[in-house]
């Protein structure tokens, strides 16, 4: 009770009174019982209020609660406690709220302090995005990775936090507007894109078409080169879609394979054919070259004659690699036609078996030109003629030398 008598008192007309440092002051009225009764009851109402601020100060100590929240909670109680129905020690109580009000004042300040660079942090992380996208919106054609990115800026900024409503929006505005161009543009190359790769599948096809054409050609210099000339077009050409591309150069190169191995097939045989030919005149040579033309002219003559036809049957041979062995038989030929010519000397026109021998060889060339010409071989009718000519002039020279 001493406790109690030390704050407050009830007089005897039941007025209840509180002392604190600037004197009593009524806070109530007590009829119902003992005095000592009504002062705890207003002692009660004092304790309440105790754990009231306890309770503040606890939770604005651990931070449970916002400090702003908590210094209105202290400047509310502390202006009721003047006028509060309460008996207790009033004074130290308002010193407490005092104390708490400085401390919460601190804190709010630290708070509204974090706040606001969480907002700044937040706006400028917010602003960093915005032109990030404005950027790739303007000047980006890495096309996937600038669409996948983004995404990813999208995403950041749902996680970013604390920017004020307005300037939340008007950012927002202008990674909208980035992210609109960005489509637009992507949009435009992809069309454009589409339109290029038509014009090459179609460019492309043509060159196909050509290159199979060619495939079966036996034109082999001509051809290989206008091969080359369409390979070259086909790189300087732009690129259709992957699958058409692959697909079209899969043809191309297909009909480039189907003439060169074609050409080499060719190649292989006319090689073949030509060794057995030179092989053979080789032969006919080294028994042409082996005539006794001086012991007997007649029979050289009639033996070069049948190999002369044998040379010509032995099949062709390119200019490089008969050209030498044709010369070594025309000097055969001529060391006959001297030996002939002495031998012509020695005996009268109509006596001369020469004259009739090389008579039946010009009916023989003649008869082979008729051949080579009913089949219409330009080479074997060149070839022919050559023989003719030079059997006739070797008549001609005969005949006007006997």
């Amino acid at each position: 009770m001493s406790d109690w008598t030390s704050f407050g008192r009830i007089a005897d007309d039941g007025t209840v009174y509180v002392k604190t440092a600037a004197g009593e002051r009524a806070v109530g009225s007590w009829q119902a019982g003992t005095p000592e009764e009504g002062l705890a009851h207003f002692a009660r109402r004092f304790a309440d209020l105790v754990t009231e601020v306890d309770l503040v100060e606890t939770r604005l100590s651990t931070g449970a609660a916002d400090a702003s929240h908590s210094l209105a909670t202290i400047k509310r109680l502390r202006g009721s406690l003047d006028e509060a129905h309460v008996v207790g020690d009033i004074d130290s109580l308002c010193a407490r709220l005092d104390k708490l009000n400085a401390v919460a004042e601190e804190k709010a300040g630290e708070a509204r302090a974090a706040r606001e660079a969480a907002r700044i942090d937040a706006l400028g992380r917010k602003t960093a995005l915005v032109e990030e996208a404005e950027r790739l919106a303007a000047d980006s054609t890495s096309w996937k990775v600038a669409g996948d990115r983004f995404k990813e800026i999208l995403d950041e900024w749902k996680t970013v936090r604390g920017v004020d409503r307005k300037t939340d929006g008007e950012l927002w505005k202008r990674y909208a507007a980035a992210r609109d161009t960005f489509t637009r543009r992507r949009g435009a190359h992809f069309a454009t894109l589409d339109a290029s790769r038509k014009q090459a599948q179609a460019q492309k096809e043509e060159l196909v078409t050509e290159a199979e054409g060619l495939a079966s050609s036996t034109e082999w210099s001509a051809t290989a080169t206008r091969l080359k000339d369409l390979m070259t077009q086909w790189k300087a050409a732009p690129r259709a879609s992957k699958e058409v591309e692959q697909r079209l150069w899969e043809r191309f190169r297909a009909a480039q394979d189907a003439f060169f191995s074609n050409r080499s097939n060719a190649f292989a045989t006319r090689d073949a054919e030509q060794k057995a030919s030179l092989d053979r005149r080789h032969e006919l040579l080294a028994q042409a070259e082996a005539l006794d033309i001086d012991a007997d002219p007649r029979a050289a003559q009639a033996r070069l004659r049948e190999i002369q036809s044998q040379w010509h049957e032995a099949g062709r041979l390119s200019r490089e690699l008969g050209g030498g062995l044709d010369r070594r038989l025309r000097a055969v030929e001529e060391k006959v036609r001297q030996a002939m010519d002495v031998a012509w000397r020695r005996t009268t026109p109509s006596d001369n078996p020469l004259l009739t021998q090389m008579r039946e060889q010009v009916a023989e060339a003649e008869a082979r030109l008729e051949r080579a010409r009913a089949a219409g071989d330009t080479k074997r009718i060149r070839e022919a003629q050559q023989a003719l000519d030079a059997k006739r002039q070797f008549l001609d020279l005969a005949e006007h030398s006997n």
